[in-house]
């Protein structure tokens, strides 16, 4: 059974820093591209970052470029998003999600209809 598990959300204040990390389990995804998205309450859950197998390629929200990174980890099954800078409007909860297989094109790591596994969720909480 695929698991993803993430790990490293709280409570944090304005400009302060978090990283999470998502240990995937079940199955391997050193060759495959893994993500983050978030969802906001009252809000639909949007794309956050993204990164190829390789992690030469990475992918980011508009919102976030600059403050976060995305990074990965592939003798560990694991990956992370280090986030700084933190506001208020990045109040969610981020799940980690993992394709099974490449995917190609401009626009994949949006959507996420490109990912196969996802993880429970945790919530990250930014006070003003």
């Amino acid at each position: 059974q695929v698991r993803l598990v993430e790990s490293g959300g709280g409570v944090v204040q304005t400009g302060g820093s978090l990283r999470l990390s998502c240990a995937a389990s079940g199955r391997t995804f050193s060759t495959d591209p893994m993500g983050w998205f978030r969802q906001a309450p009252g809000k639909a859950r949007e794309f956050v970052a993204a990164i190829q197998w390789t992690a030469r390629n990475t992918y980011y929200t508009d919102s976030v470029k600059g403050r976060f990174t995305i990074s990965r980890d592939n003798a560990l099954n694991t990956v992370y998003l280090h986030m700084n800078s933190l506001i208020p409007e990045d109040t969610a909860v981020y799940y980690c999600a993992a394709a099974a297989g490449p995917r190609y094109g401009s626009t994949w790591f949006r959507d996420s209809a490109s990912y196969d596994y996802w993880g429970q969720g945790t919530q990250v909480t930014v006070s003003s």
